[in-house]
C-alpha cells in the first residue's frame, strides 16, 4: 500500500511543474538561432528589479545562441549577448503591453533574455506577440576590424510575429 502511494505521489508531482511552451524558432544572420518561449512565472533576483512572481502570469523568454553556421570564432551554442529585445503582447480583447527582455540566468537555459509579465487580458483569451530584436547600442559593443570586414554588423533589426497564442496552460502552471 505504501509503495503505491509513493508511486502515485511521484507521478502526480510530474504534472505540477510545467515545461516551457515553444512559441517559435527562427535563425537570423549571421548564424544566430532564436527560440521564443513562454514559461511558468518565477521569482527572479534581485526582487526589487523584476515583477514579483505573485503579480506575474507568465515568463516570456528568448534564447539567442550561435549556430554551426555562425562566423569563425563564434562558440556554437554560446549566448549572443548585448541584444535589445522587446516583446509586445496584445490580447484579442485589445489590451496591449510591451516589455524589454533582459539577460537572465537559470539552470535549464543558462544565459537567455526574459521577463516576468502580467498578461494585458484574461488568461483564457488568445494573444498575438511580436518580438523585436535589435543590435546592441554602439557604445555597448565594440566591433573589431576583422569582424566588421568579414561579417559587418552583429545583426540587422528584425521582428517576428506569432498569432493566436494561448498561454492559459503556462499561466496556470508552476515551476515548483
Amino acid at each position: 500500500m505504501n509503495i503505491i502511494y509513493f508511486v502515485l505521489l511521484a507521478l502526480s508531482s510530474l504534472n505540477i511543474a510545467a515545461t516551457e511552451m515553444i512559441i517559435g524558432k527562427e535563425t537570423i544572420s549571421p548564424g544566430i538561432n532564436l527560440v521564443f518561449e513562454a514559461a511558468p512565472k518565477d521569482t527572479v533576483m534581485p526582487k526589487e528589479y523584476f515583477l514579483a512572481e505573485s503579480a506575474t502570469d507568465i515568463h516570456i523568454e528568448m534564447l539567442a545562441n550561435w549556430s554551426k553556421d555562425s562566423p569563425i570564432g563564434s562558440p556554437v551554442g554560446g549566448f549572443v549577448a548585448y541584444l535589445k529585445i522587446y516583446a509586445t503582447i496584445e490580447a484579442e480583447s485589445g489590451g496591449k503591453t510591451t516589455v524589454q527582455l533582459t539577460p537572465h540566468l537559470n539552470m535549464s537555459d543558462n544565459l537567455h533574455y526574459a521577463q516576468n509579465i502580467k498578461l494585458p487580458g484574461s488568461i483564457d483569451e488568445a494573444y498575438n506577440i511580436k518580438f523585436d530584436i535589435n543590435p546592441p547600442d554602439q557604445r555597448e559593443l565594440g566591433i573589431h576590424y576583422d569582424w566588421n570586414n568579414e561579417v559587418g554588423p552583429i545583426l540587422e533589426q528584425t521582428s517576428f510575429n506569432y498569432k493566436n497564442m494561448n498561454f492559459k496552460k503556462i499561466a496556470l502552471s508552476s515551476r515548483r
